[in-house]
């Protein structure tokens, strides 16, 4: 899997930077100045309405066993609410990942309709998580290979493709047990991440936040008020992984993601003979075999079957990508130049990969043997056979260093009803199947809405107002479903 995460694409907006006024009442101890481009700012993606985003940094213990010893700095930004009268608290956010930046999320959240209501009611915090971007970012010096092969292992078909995997893996992990900032690998877990966000509560003088997390950030939020039960005010969870958060789990149900997401592909391309992909779905998903297996045998325009079958994954989370999609399939098949970021430049992500890795093998223990990523290859290549073989193979975290600082937070129902979770039903980075499990370890301290539409994300960014309308209402009055609410589809989904 590469950077699948478009919930955080939409950061890459443009906004202008000026100091602002804080809000009455928010007797906070950060001293807030401008961002900087490189602090909150990506190449625009989308035009933005000119925005006040403020910049500043806090300290941190690295090691909350030892709160008087080695500190680090985490990155944070506010969107001021500019209604003072109206003004509630501070709602935190986080775009997922783990290993993106979230210093221009709450623009991207702006700009992508977060309602005036909510705007009003909030300071729009967003923060990097440490390892990541100006959070004391982290390193495994990953080479140019490592980087464009991106964090989906090559498809494999045979036991004997999971054992040489595996040394590529295992040179992975020692990179970043070697690296300049190996020093932070017992840190960098999601547990102290959810402390860091509870000292940037306290910095803003809040005696309770609330927040807003999408994929990888919803297990952020769950371990919060899991940790904090008392501090949390309206917690939203969107797009949700398991009570597991980014386990071995929830790699491998990456393939019955793209499973459950295909069927609306296969649909459009069907629909648009142009693209000469097949007039029927059945034959729009053959035509994905025939091009992964002739892709497995030879690249075509340096898109093996690995990378296609990765690329496909990912432009799914959205439908405005099925366009792109298509292309690509058609430009591979007749062997025509590409789409324009195809692939996309992965020269930038090496932060983001190898703070994706610190966390994510930190937080939970894999499995550690060839043999055991065989026998789940074997299962999931035929359970899964799109992507299954990839999904389930072997990756750094079985070879991580032994050292766990604590073992996982175990999310469970003890704490306020105050939680919303919120989910396609057919997402295919965090599938519904995971977030039921979640809600079933939430018990009655959550409400969930679940929305009858694909891709990834939900709030502010998908479509169905039934389920954009719920979380509205939610942040802005405390008023949640009186019980489990499945919203329809809508016309135009």
């Amino acid at each position: 899997m590469r950077r699948t995460l478009p919930l955080a694409a939409a950061i890459a907006v443009a906004a202008t930077m000026i100091p602002s006024v804080p809000a009455a009442g928010t007797p906070d101890t950060v001293r807030w100045g401008p961002c900087s481009e490189k602090e909150a700012a990506a190449p625009a993606a989308s035009p933005a309405p000119s925005l006040r985003l403020e910049c500043s940094t806090l300290e941190v213990p690295l090691d909350y066993r030892d709160p008087d010893g080695r500190r680090i700095e985490i990155a944070i930004s506010r969107l001021a609410s500019e209604k003072p009268s109206r003004r509630r608290g501070v709602l935190l956010t986080n775009p997922g990942g783990p290993g993106i930046s979230g210093l221009g999320y709450p623009v991207a959240l702006a700009a992508s309709k977060l309602p005036q209501q909510v705007l009003d009611s909030y300071d729009v915090i967003g923060f990097d998580p440490r390892g990541t971007g100006r959070s004391a970012p982290v390193t495994c010096e990953l080479t140019p290979a490592q980087r464009n092969r991106g964090n989906l292992p090559p498809y494999a078909h045979t036991a004997a493709d999971v054992a040489r995997q595996a040394g590529s893996a295992r040179t992975i992990a020692e990179q970043c047990a070697t690296s300049k900032t190996a020093s932070m690998l017992p840190h960098t877990t999601t547990a102290n991440t959810a402390r860091d966000m509870d000292r940037i509560r306290e910095a803003l003088g809040e005696p309770k936040l609330s927040y807003l997390g999408g994929s990888y950030g919803s297990y952020l939020g769950a371990v919060y008020t899991t940790l904090f039960p008392g501090r949390g005010d309206r917690i939203v969870l969107d797009s949700n992984l398991g009570p597991g958060g980014y386990d071995v789990t929830a790699m491998r149900s990456l393939a019955r993601g793209l499973e459950d997401r295909f069927p609306d592909f296969a649909a459009f391309a069907a629909a648009r003979p142009e693209y000469g992909l097949g007039t029927t779905p059945r034959q729009v998903t053959a035509k994905f075999f025939e091009l992964a297996k002739r892709l497995d045998a030879k690249p075509v325009r340096g898109i093996d079957g690995t990378l296609f079958r990765g690329l496909t994954f990912d432009r799914l989370y959205s439908d405005a990508s099925m366009p792109s999609v298509a292309e690509m399939w058609q430009a591979l098949d007749r062997d025509r130049p590409l789409p324009p970021d195809t692939p996309p430049s992965m020269e930038d992500m090496e932060n983001s990969m190898a703070a994706r890795f610190y966390v994510i093998c930190s937080d939970s223990r894999w499995p550690g043997t060839v043999r055991e990523y065989q026998r789940d290859v074997a299962v999931d290549r035929l359970r899964y056979p799109m992507m299954g073989g990839s999904a389930a193979s072997i990756g750094p975290c079985a070879f991580w260093p032994d050292e766990r600082v604590e073992p996982p937070v175990r999310i469970g129902d003890r704490g306020p009803s105050n939680v919303l979770m919120v989910q396609n039903e057919r997402d295919p980075g965090t599938p519904l199947a995971g977030a039921l499990k979640l809600r079933q370890a939430f018990g009655k301290r959550a409400t969930m809405v679940t929305a009858d539409q694909g891709g990834h994300g939900v709030y502010p960014f998908g479509r169905n107002t039934c389920a954009n309308d719920a979380v509205t209402a939610f942040l802005v009055t405390g008023q949640r479903p009186a019980r489990d609410l499945a919203c329809a589809a809508e016309p135009g989904e």
